[in-house]
This record gives structure tokens, C-alpha cells and sequence, in this order.
């Protein structure tokens, strides 16, 4: 375990390019300065939605920091998100959210794991 402060160059930061948007990760074990949670940012682009996919090692929270986003759980249940709102997804839950705005919508997600798994379904 680190004892001092880790800081990360954004230029050293992990990015994922989609159909749907962008994911870019700011900390977690494989960039070397987080052993305990990920961090990151989501970018999904008007109309998209990130596909069904679940976490088993892992709970996801999502803040809203733009946008309009209708995020939907296993049991197909719907909730509409918009700025500031959080959603806390627990491990296993089959989830996805789709940006019902017209601007892209910006998401900081947080995992509880610094190797988060994603099985996409």
C-alpha cells in the first residue's frame, strides 16, 4: 500500500472509444494509483445507450454531471437521472443507461473494486 499521495498526469489515463461514447479512467490497480476502488468518467452521446452489463465484484455509483439519462436495472425498471442525481448499482444487477437528452451526457462512476469486472449480457 502506497503511503504518500499518488497523482496521475491526465495524460497518463486510461481511454476507451465506443459507439456509444467514451469511458476514460483516472485511477484504479492497472494504472498503478489506486488498490482499493476505479474511478472514472463516462461520455455517452446523445441517443446511445452502453449496453447490458453487470458487475460481480464490484458496487458501481454514477453521478449525473450532465445530461439526461434514463438508467435501467435488471427487473427493467426505469429511472430518469439528470445533473447532480446518483444512482448505487450493487454487485450483479444487470444495469445500462441511455442518454435521452440532445448533449452528451457525463457521468463520474465509482467502483468498489480497484479491479472492477464487467460482464456484458
Amino acid at each position: 500500500m502506497p503511503t504518500d499521495i499518488q497523482v496521475l498526469p491526465y495524460s497518463k489515463t486510461q481511454h476507451q472509444e465506443f459507439a456509444w461514447g467514451k469511458l476514460t479512467w483516472f485511477a484504479n490497480r492497472a494504472l498503478g494509483n489506486h488498490h482499493e476502488m476505479t474511478v472514472g468518467r463516462c461520455i455517452l452521446k446523445p441517443g446511445h445507450t452502453n449496453g447490458r452489463h453487470h458487475h460481480p465484484n464490484c458496487s458501481e455509483t454514477l453521478v449525473v454531471i450532465q445530461g439526461h439519462v434514463r438508467h435501467t436495472t435488471s427487473g427493467e425498471k426505469e429511472t430518469d437521472l439528470r445533473e447532480g442525481d446518483t444512482v448505487v448499482i450493487p454487485p450483479n444487477v444487470w444495469h445500462q443507461a441511455t442518454n435521452i437528452g440532445q448533449v452528451d451526457a457525463i457521468l463520474f462512476i465509482a467502483f468498489s473494486s480497484a479491479d472492477r469486472q464487467t460482464i456484458s449480457g
